[in-house]
């Protein structure tokens, strides 16, 4: 699993319209929060997508962006983001590239051998080195948002 102080790891992903996007690359000169949720439509990822999503214009006046990243295909990730009209990317990584390269691979009980993305945060500062690292084995917690945007305000 990948920490706090090292480099974050480059992966490609494709977003909803099907374009590549290069994490960290694409985001240089910003800060860059990634957020990995293990399923789009369910109770906790809607919330935590939202509340991202309401707190967007902070991070922008930051100079950061924000990012969701799930297992999830493209298409589900398309149809979640405009149901909930998310303003940022969502990117599917739906060959596990990412869930694997920042150690957050993980599995429900009841979904044996299925590998999704444990619910997790990473803020990356503009020299592609993350800086806040929150990991949950609980997919029903929330991450601390007060405290992802105080770690942005310092960077």
């Amino acid at each position: 699993m990948v920490d706090v102080g090292e480099r974050a790891p480059r992966v490609e992903l494709v977003d909803t319209e099907l374009k590549k996007v290069v994490i960290p690359d694409d985001f240089k000169g910003k800060t860059l929060v990634i957020a990995f949720y293990p399923a789009a439509f369910t109770s906790v990822c809607t919330k935590e997508m939202c509340t991202f999503r309401d707190s967007l214009a902070k991070f922008n006046e930051l100079n950061a962006a924000v990012v969701g990243i799930s297992v999830d295909p493209p298409f589900s990730n398309k149809a979640f983001k405009e149901h909930n009209k998310i303003n940022f990317p969502l990117l599917s990584d739906f060959n596990r590239e990412a869930v694997k390269a920042f150690g957050v691979a993980g599995e429900l009980p009841v979904l044996k051998g299925y590998v999704l993305a444990k619910r997790s945060v990473f803020v990356v500062d503009k020299e592609s080195v993350i800086r806040y690292k929150w990991v949950s084995e609980d997919p029903g917690k929330e991450p601390n948002y007060e405290e992802i945007r105080e770690m942005v305000s310092k960077l």
